[in-house]
């Protein structure tokens, strides 16, 4: 009777680590209501509907079978897309969409996770819920609950849209169980972060170092080899994600490595935060000096104080980018050999000019679709300094709201240039030397590269314009942001009509090097993205705080 008795408690204590689970899913899955329907829908939809895009582009088996050939000859593209494992429709579906919907499906993933446990914690909403019957572990759980439907409609939406438009079941399923496969376990990977940083703004840049580092690996492998059997590609998730060979062959096995992949990470999350306080870390914050520099006695040092860690990190992954990037550039011709299709992509992106400049051209106006994602997240930190109830103190001082307002957009205008000036600069001296001409290419090469920045202040402004007027629907920045990305990368290869290219300002841009450069589009777009500034500001002025 004694045992029994003493056994109880024990039973008991299991669940009340969840309590208050259901509940707390409830409410992330109603604060993203906007925000998973979004994702979910603009990912799945693309995928699903670019079976139809290619039966448009390449109506032949010949043509397919011609591009399938030019992108697995050149080690350079296998880099950037990844092998073709089948020249049909469904396989180039696949190629094209498994690594770059397995990349967005991890971004979807970190940012639900951080919203629902960290950016809680920091906030102080946690430590209020946790006053009630909330277990220990009912936040992760519910984060983690909250990724898995995400992640589990858009493989249900990739898997049925892709089958509904006429491509193969089996292929279909395992298309969306890849895509979905990585996003859940880079649930699992954000669910560390968020344990070992003390920031929400942490969190997400260590969970997206190693998504980059995933990136990194994959592209290296199948640089090295045109069948995805590199050991660096097996190293990497997203090789895991073309691994699966969606049409081609699947290799269902390899959802096993998923699966204990992701069971790994959500065991190691838990285990880290049932050793931690709440609102603590593992990698906590070192102590800063006794007596603050007079760099913080301004808004602007303070601002930057806030925001230099995250633009030295962007400087140097568009540095790696560049050189990369510049060093394949040379191997372009080579890339297309006699396939018309695929050199009507690469000038179709990068404009009419000989083959080696419109690949340069397609790189730099990469990197400009790139830097917003920069932009936006530095404009969208004052909403952060503001919800999170750090502006009110400042504002209470001598500090006005444009000043307080305007010391972070400096970073935000000026970073922008900063990250593009060396991806250029990278750019320009790798494919100098790889070509001898240093001299005559570095500066086009940066010129073309800076071109960009009219385009990337345009959305820049957009997002201050959001922030100042609607500061409530901020958070719809990332899909203005997501939809300039998606015209860029999929319009020129799925022949996008003329209205909806027009939609992106990186349309408006002479495609340099080489194309012909007027000074009327770069002066358009720098009004436009002034007065979207301008009128954001005064948003900024009138509108409540907070």
């Amino acid at each position: 009777m004694t045992a029994v008795t003493a056994a109880r408690p024990v039973r008991a204590a299991r669940p009340r680590h969840l309590a208050g689970t259901g509940t707390l899913l409830r409410l992330a899955l109603r604060r993203d209501r906007l925000m998973i329907p979004a994702w979910v829908l603009a990912l799945g939809l693309t995928v699903a509907a670019m079976g139809a895009a290619f039966e448009a582009v390449y109506d032949t088996a010949a043509q397919r079978a011609g591009l399938a050939a030019s992108m697995n000859h050149n080690g350079s593209m296998r880099a950037l897309y990844g092998p073709v494992f089948s020249d049909s429709v469904g396989g180039l579906v696949a190629w094209r969409m498994a690594g770059f919907g397995a990349v967005l499906a991890a971004v979807m993933s970190l940012l639900i996770v951080v919203r629902h446990t960290r950016e809680e914690e920091e906030t102080g909403r946690q430590e209020l819920l946790s006053a009630a019957m909330v277990g220990r572990r009912a936040p992760l759980t519910a984060a983690l609950l909250t990724a898995l439907i995400a992640n589990s409609l858009l493989a249900a939406l990739i898997a049925g849209g892709t089958a509904l438009s006429g491509r193969p079941a089996a292929g279909s399923l395992a298309l969306g169980l890849a895509i979905g496969g990585t996003g859940t376990l880079f649930t699992g990977l954000a669910a560390i972060a968020v344990q070992l940083t003390e920031s929400a703004r942490l969190a997400k840049g260590l969970t997206g170092a190693v998504l980059g580092l995933a990136f990194a690996l994959r592209a290296a492998g199948d640089a090295a080899t045109a069948d995805a059997t590199s050991p660096l590609t097996w190293l990497s998730p997203i090789g895991w994600s073309e691994n699966l060979r969606p049409y081609a062959g699947e290799r269902w096995w390899i959802l096993l490595l998923f699966l204990a992949a992701t069971a790994l990470a959500g065991s190691a999350a838990y285990a880290l935060t049932a050793h931690r306080d709440l609102g603590m870390s593992f990698l906590p914050a070192r102590p800063g000096p006794a007596l603050a520099p007079r760099s913080l006695s301004g808004p602007f040092g303070l601002a930057w104080r806030l925001q230099r860690t995250t633009l030295l990190g962007w400087t140097t992954g568009f540095l790696c980018a560049g050189a990369v990037f510049g060093g394949i550039a040379e191997g372009a011709s080579d890339l297309v050999g006699g396939n018309q299709q695929t050199r009507e992509i690469v000038e179709r992106m990068g404009g009419q000019q000989g083959l080696t400049d419109a690949f340069l051209a397609t790189m730099a106006g990469l990197l400009g679709m790139v830097a917003p994602l920069y932009a936006a997240g530095a404009v969208l930190r004052l909403r952060g300094e503001e919800t999170g109830e750090r502006a009110e103190p400042v504002l209470a001082g001598a500090v006005g709201r444009l000043r307080w307002a305007g010391s972070h957009l400096v970073i935000a205008y000026g970073g922008t240039a900063v990250i593009l000036a060396s991806g250029g600069l990278a750019l320009g001296l790798a494919h100098g030397l790889s070509v001898d001409d240093l001299g005559g290419q570095l500066g086009p090469v940066l010129a073309a590269a800076l071109s960009q920045v009219p385009a990337v202040w345009t959305l820049t402004g957009l997002a201050v314009l959001v922030f100042g007027l609607f500061p409530k629907a901020a958070p719809a920045v990332w899909a203005l942001v997501g939809g300039c990305l998606a015209i860029g990368w999929l319009g020129p290869s799925l022949k996008f009509p003329p209205w909806a290219m027009n939609l992106s300002p990186y349309s408006h841009l002479p495609k340099l090097p080489g194309a012909d450069a007027t000074a009327a589009p770069f002066v358009w777009l720098l009004a436009l993205s002034a007065l979207f500034a301008l009128l954001g500001l005064v948003g900024v002025r009138r509108r409540d705080i907070g």
